[in-house]
């Protein structure tokens, strides 16, 4: 039965090494419930980010899809300051036209890093969100 205290020390090993679920959960993004699409087709999304820690430069990226569950559009980003205080961000593009219209729609916002590793910035993602959300016409 050697292989058994092994396993359970390892296991134990792992449980130490994890972030506690309150470090994850004081790093957030949210997603407005309404969005804006304007005439000439851009789109505008919104919501709140806080983010502690960063080392290289952070940013709120998000997407959105409507008509297909596997096709998404980026809809800009935003510098994001990782100082534990939350803050608002707004991030604005034009997917091709035609590809939104008002109604609902799923939103993913995401806050992510670029953390220098080794010589070369490396993605370290702080929070992210998915969100169905309702696109009115501005």
């Amino acid at each position: 039965m050697p292989v058994r205290p092994a396993f359970v020390l390892a296991a134990l090993l792992l449980l130490a090494a994890a972030p506690t679920a309150a470090a994850d959960s004081y790093e957030t993004v949210t997603v407005d419930p309404t969005g804006t699409v304007a005439a000439d087709g851009t789109v505008t999304l919104s919501g709140t980010y806080r983010c502690l820690g960063s080392t290289g430069p952070a940013f709120v990226s998000s997407s959105i899809g409507q008509k297909s569950p596997t096709l998404r559009h980026g809809i800009g980003g935003t510098r994001a300051v990782c100082d534990g205080v939350e803050h608002r961000w707004e991030n604005t593009g034009r997917p091709a036209p035609g590809s939104l219209e008002p109604g609902t729609a799923q939103v993913e916002a995401t806050v992510m890093e670029l953390r220098p590793q080794g010589g070369l910035p490396l993605p370290h993602f702080h929070a992210a969100r998915q969100q169905g959300i309702t696109l009115t016409q501005r």
